[in-house]
């Protein structure tokens, strides 16, 4: 049986992701403001760094399969810097949907499994969207 030990550092990066996508999300109810927005990309990288470690972190943003989703997320990230938040955000939402598609069957079961709202994601139409790609799962 797997074991998820949290530890300080995995507890950090949890904390730091979370707080880069509030700020991501203040810097698009913000009208796209590029410091928010620049902010929040900074922190959840850095948050997801910490979470799984530098060397996976490397790992997984440079393996074969999703070249395409780092480029697009890292030319987003440079839009983003340079003053044009709203196509960098388009890329940079490009780039999230390829890089982490793999993780929505996993997420899916965990949706499914949470008390309250696990009886929402269990409805017949949502059930059926999601048993669609649960054979793709992940292992976390």
């Amino acid at each position: 049986m797997l074991s998820f030990e949290m530890n300080d550092r995995k507890k950090i990066g949890l904390g730091l992701t979370g707080f880069g996508v509030f700020f991501s999300f203040l810097g698009i109810v913000f009208f796209f403001d590029k410091g928010l927005i620049a902010m929040g990309n900074i922190l959840f990288f850095s948050g997801v760094a910490l979470t799984i470690g530098l060397k996976s972190s490397l790992q997984f943003f440079s393996k074969r399969s999703n070249f395409k989703g780092t480029i697009s997320f890292g030319v987003g990230f440079f839009f983003v810097i340079i003053g044009w938040p709203i196509l960098g955000m388009i890329l940079e939402a490009y780039g999230f949907v390829v890089l982490f598609s793999g993780f929505w069957p996993t997420l899916a079961v965990f949706l499914q499994k949470i008390p309250i709202l696990g009886w929402i994601f269990q409805q017949p139409y949502i059930r059926s969207f999601f048993d669609r790609y649960r054979g793709k799962r992940v292992p976390v």
